[in-house]
C-alpha cells in the first residue's frame, strides 16, 4: 500500500480509510463503525497516522487509537485508567496505571452512545490538562 497518490502524500484519514478497506474481514466494518463513533462523539477529533500504521485520534492528545490484530479490533484509550466507564466498556489492559483498551471479536456489538461518551471524556480529559509552555 503507497503512502502517496499522484506523489502526493496522503493524509492521515485518507490512510486511515485504505486500512480499513483492506481489511477484507469483520475487522474493517468494525473499525469503520468505531471510527464512524468516535468522528460523531467529537467532530473536531484529528486523524493521525502514527507509529508504522496505527490510526489515532487526537484532540489536545491521544484520545485513543484503533489497532488490528486476527482476533481483535483493539481500541486503546491514552489515559483510560482515568476515566470513569460507568458501562464497563474498557477489557483489556486494565492492569496498566494509564491506559484502557477495548477488544472487539468477531461479532460482538458495543454499546454506541456509551463509547460516544468516552471518546467525549477522553476528550474533555486532554483538555483539562494543563499546558507546557
Amino acid at each position: 500500500m503507497s503512502d502517496t497518490t499522484h506523489d502526493q502524500p496522503l493524509t492521515a484519514s485518507e490512510l486511515i480509510t485504505r486500512r480499513v478497506a483492506s481489511l477484507a474481514d469483520w475487522r474493517g466494518p468494525t473499525l469503520a463503525r468505531m471510527r464512524a463513533l468516535i468522528l460523531d462523539a467529537v467532530p473536531d477529533v484529528s486523524e493521525e497516522w502514527k507509529w508504522r500504521g496505527t490510526p489515532v485520534w487526537s484532540r489536545h492528545g491521544i484520545i485513543c487509537t484503533g489497532e488490528t490484530y486476527r482476533e481483535v479490533v483493539k481500541l486503546t484509550f491514552a489515559r483510560g485508567a482515568a476515566m470513569t466507564d460507568p458501562a464497563g466498556l474498557f477489557n483489556a489492559s486494565l492492569e496498566g496505571n494509564t491506559r484502557r483498551a477495548i477488544d472487539l471479536r468477531e461479532g460482538e456489538v458495543v454499546d454506541e452512545d456509551a463509547f460516544r461518551a468516552l471518546v467525549r471524556e477522553a476528550a474533555a480529559l486532554n483538555a483539562a490538562r494543563p499546558r507546557k509552555g
